[in-house]
Formats: C-alpha cells, sequence, structure tokens
C-alpha cells in the first residue's frame, strides 16, 4: 500500500513562506502526476498545483506567482514552495499521487495557517 506522508506546514505571519513536502513510500517514477490540494472547513477540496511526471505544471490562479511546486524523483520526493502567504490560504493541504497504474493516493494533511 501506497503511502504518503506530508510535512512542513505550520504557523506563518502573513507575506512569510513555507515549504510543504511529500514523502512517497514507492518510487515516483511510477507515478503520473502529483498534486497539493488543500480543504477548508465546508468546502470541496480544491487543486492548489499539479506536476507530471515530464515536468508539466498547473496551478490554481489564486495562488500563481505565489507557489512553486517540484519533484525530486530520485528521493521520491514532492514539494511546494509557498511565499507571500495570506491569510486565505489557512486550510488544510493534502498531497495526492495518481500512478500510472491508476491507483489514486492520498496523504493524512498538513495545517498551513497564515496569521499574525
Amino acid at each position: 500500500q501506497v503511502q504518503l506522508v506530508e510535512s512542513g506546514g505550520g504557523l506563518v505571519q502573513p507575506g512569510g513562506s513555507l515549504r510543504l513536502s511529500c514523502a512517497a513510500s514507492v518510487s515516483m517514477f511510477s507515478v503520473a502526476v502529483t498534486g497539493w490540494y488543500r480543504q477548508a472547513p465546508g468546502k470541496q477540496r480544491e487543486l492548489v498545483a499539479s506536476i507530471t511526471n515530464g515536468g508539466s505544471t498547473r496551478y490554481a490562479d489564486s495562488v500563481k506567482g505565489r507557489f512553486m511546486i517540484s519533484r525530486d524523483n530520485a528521493k521520491n520526493m514532492v514539494y511546494m514552495q509557498m511565499n507571500s502567504l495570506k491569510r486565505e490560504d489557512t486550510t488544510v493541504y493534502y498531497c495526492n499521487e495518481l500512478f500510472l497504474s491508476g491507483q489514486n493516493s492520498w496523504g493524512q494533511g498538513t495545517q498551513v495557517t497564515v496569521s499574525s
């Protein structure tokens, strides 16, 4: 069973930065797309950023120019650098991996709180 473990969340002031990490228990070479999602209370989970195994990236309009997703296949890691954080970025962030086999896996989530 694939395990994804997120880390890097925490409390940061508005305008600050955090880097989220997602560690996979299997080779990233078997992953088609990795995405970071977030879900605020009472709202649907939304895609924040994604990266394919070819390196193509997509971002939600709300984070373009502020967040950057990257992956290190050799380390089985995916990262999301979050800069210029805003209060509205506060929520739980989840790592998702869609494998070439069609399997879809989620991490347990990491809380990001932007507050002064």
